[in-house]
């Protein structure tokens, strides 16, 4: 999860021993003054699947702050990427915009969370919802050539307020030329969503406002339906809150134990 509400109850301050890795910054780039994204190296034996997250440690000792943030690379590259935000404030945000190249980042050994094509049941189309920082596991599980090779159409739909948060959008454009990912068969899909800039954009309401309208399947071309299509979504708790409610009265369920369901959620700031 890569922007996490700053709160005192949400601070670990532990010393994990041997669960953890310390890597160095190989590169951080600022797409906005707080809003960033940033390289480390990679422990040879660090796995995840697309769409995990790892918890991440700045400081020394008993101050070593964690939080946990998805990973944006893809399973294979030999270095580990992130998103964040700077929150005014936040006492891991404080750290991390004082991080430079070479410096220090502890990485726990093991990745979690449930935001996997294999959560989901076997379907047509893979619609991706991200809102904000929420497009960074996004890139992970267009990197992987299992999306591409299990759906027909993959469409993105990324929401921010002002433009110059949409992050990756070049990276995105570029993906299905990847070598790795040339023999899928998928067609990619890409809606930017500017909710603050009018006239940005041809779609510039709140994703749910736009789902419930129909405005998403009409952008993509795709109609949405429990037979096919497949939903992930990633973001702030309003928006997982909202949609899991408007798809549930559609009659999609999320996975659960020993079922295959038709969509999977991540929920950050």
């Amino acid at each position: 999860m890569n922007v996490i509400a700053e709160s005192a109850t949400e601070i670990l301050r532990q010393n994990p021993g041997e669960k953890w890795t310390t890597e160095k910054v190989l590169s951080i780039r600022y797409w906005t003054s707080t809003l960033l994204s940033f390289r480390t190296t990679r422990n040879r034996d660090f796995r995840f699947t697309p769409g995990h997250y790892a918890r991440l440690g700045l400081g020394f000792g008993d101050d070593t702050v964690w939080r946990p943030f998805s990973m944006v690379s893809a399973a294979g590259d030999d270095y580990l990427e992130f998103i964040a935000v700077l929150v005014p404030g936040g006492a891991f945000s404080e750290q991390l915009g004082r991080l430079r190249v070479g410096d220090e980042v502890k990485i726990e050994k093991s990745s979690y969370g449930f935001l996997t094509v294999d959560q989901l049941a076997p379907g047509r189309d893979l619609w991706l919802l991200a809102s904000g920082t929420g497009i960074g596991p996004f890139l992970s599980i267009l990197r992987d050539p299992l999306p591409w090779r299990t759906f027909e159409q993959l469409i993105v739909v990324h929401s921010v307020r002002h433009s110059a948060e949409l992050v990756y959008r070049d990276e995105i454009a570029a993906i299905p030329n990847e070598a790795l990912l040339t023999g899928g068969g998928a067609r990619l899909s890409y809606l930017p969503v500017i909710t603050r800039e009018p006239g940005a954009s041809p779609l510039a309401d709140r994703i749910p406002r736009l789902l419930a309208a129909g405005r998403l399947e009409q952008s993509a071309g795709v109609p949405l339906s429990v037979a096919d299509s497949r939903l992930m979504i990633c973001g702030n708790p309003e928006l997982a809150r909202e949609l899991r409610q408007l798809l549930s009265s559609r009659s999609f369920a999320s996975s659960r134990r020993g079922v295959s369901g038709q969509m999977a959620f991540e929920k950050y700031w």
